[in-house]
């Protein structure tokens, strides 16, 4: 697995370089701004970059803005967002990009290297990795659209945990509620969001994806 990091501090970068080569990876860059993420993936055609938000100059959304550049520019290259901080406006832009090879991490909740190295080789292969903690606050913004009418509280609700990877079991589990009131709750949303309920994990993601976007216009 070829790796590409974008990390303006140093000690972090190094200890991913670390981490990384330890479980088999090869960094083919490390780089310190958007701008060098944007030119090493490019160059390098990495299996994924790992991105910080707040990169030089302001250390605002440098890194995430440089993310979304790289993934127009090369459509679908598996981009695994490692930041403190949840920039909703851009988060959703990256999100659109496509339903493969994205995911976004915060450093303060990762607590288990293997469940790291784990969602690192899953976006490198194509899947879709979100932190609870990043999807409750895109919900959170898409919530206050008045579009959000379309789908019920608990249809909310339903989505929300479809975003952090739980099967209708656990969504049960989590809802106190039947396998089966979920599997009609689900039916639900793929109807309102205008998706075709194939089942499959592809369009639960997209779900999610879809109902993110429209918080964006």
């Amino acid at each position: 697995m070829r790796v590409v990091i974008a990390e303006d501090a140093v000690l972090l970068r190094e200890g991913l370089i670390r981490l990384l080569e330890e479980h088999d990876a090869e960094v083919v860059a490390a780089v310190g701004d958007g701008e060098a993420l944007v030119e090493a993936v490019l160059r390098e055609r990495p299996d994924v970059s790992i991105v910080d938000v707040r990169m030089p100059p302001t250390f605002r959304d440098e890194g995430l803005r440089a993310a979304i550049a790289v993934r127009r520019r090369l459509p679908g290259a598996p981009i695994l967002v490692f930041s403190q901080y949840v920039e909703e406006r851009y988060a959703a832009e990256l999100l659109e990009g496509g339903t493969s090879g994205v995911g976004y991490l915060l450093k303060d909740r990762v607590a288990d290297v293997r469940e790291f190295i784990a969602a690192v080789r899953r976006v490198a292969a194509g899947g879709t990795v979100l932190d609870p903690e990043v999807v409750t606050q895109l919900v959170t913004r898409r919530r206050r659209d008045e579009r959000i009418g379309s789908l019920s509280g608990r249809e909310q609700e339903v989505l929300a945990l479809m975003a952090e990877g739980r099967t209708n079991s656990a969504i049960a589990d989590q809802l106190f509620v039947s396998e089966g009131t979920v599997e009609k709750h689900v039916r639900g949303i793929f109807g309102k969001l205008g998706l075709d309920d194939s089942g499959t994990d592809h369009r639960r993601v997209l779900a999610v994806l879809t109902y993110l976007r429209l918080g964006t216009d």
